[in-house]
């Protein structure tokens, strides 16, 4: 699991030419829609909480709400996962988790938001609900069964474990990697 991160720094070093050339080769026009990434990903045949997962990562990939991911917010999105301050990707993650966004996040939504990464990196190390359930009693201290980002972020930084446990599921390494490289070639067997 640990050479995801090393690859993915091979390749951030090299410069932005190749990362432009790989990224034309993958998305020719120069702009990924839902539905290209969701065929690099090899989506078909995923659960629906996969699916609506992708969706929602796209949408806050997608900055300006056109409809596409460009180079730029390529870039940027990496940048934030890779380099970004632990404020900006808190504040990702939780956009990322309010799903109706109404500024909250229930149990439901970050219940959904687990199963669904669990399903795309088939990684079932801790069921979802007991996941959620930690969250829950170290960060909601109002117990209204809500977090707001404030909450949330302040919460996440309270509890290294929390915050640990939130990086590494929220690594998207893998993803970025595939959108970068194409899918790794399957062993034929």
């Amino acid at each position: 699991m640990g050479a995801h991160g090393s690859n993915l720094d091979d390749v951030l070093e090299e410069d932005m030419h190749h990362w432009y050339t790989k990224f034309m080769k993958e998305s020719p026009s120069g702009l990924i829609t839902l539905f290209e990434l969701k065929t690099m990903l090899e989506m078909n045949g995923m659960t629906e909480e996969a699916a609506s997962y992708v969706d929602q990562v796209f949408f806050t990939f997608d900055m300006d709400g056109d409809g596409y991911i460009d180079f730029v917010e390529y870039i940027a999105a990496i940048s934030l996962l890779l380099k970004g301050e632990i404020n900006q990707k808190l504040k990702w993650y939780f956009k990322l988790f309010d799903q109706d966004g109404n500024g909250k996040i229930d149990k439901d939504e970050l219940e959904t938001i687990f199963k669904a990464i669990q399903d795309i990196t088939r990684i079932y190390d801790i069921p979802p609900e007991e996941i959620v359930t930690l969250i829950y009693e170290k960060i909601d201290v109002n117990g209204e069964g809500e977090l707001t980002l404030e909450e949330f972020i302040s919460g996440a930084k309270e509890h290294p474990d929390i915050m640990e446990m939130l990086s590494s599921m929220m690594d998207l390494t893998h993803v970025l990697e595939i959108i970068v490289k194409g899918q790794p070639a399957k062993a034929e067997g």
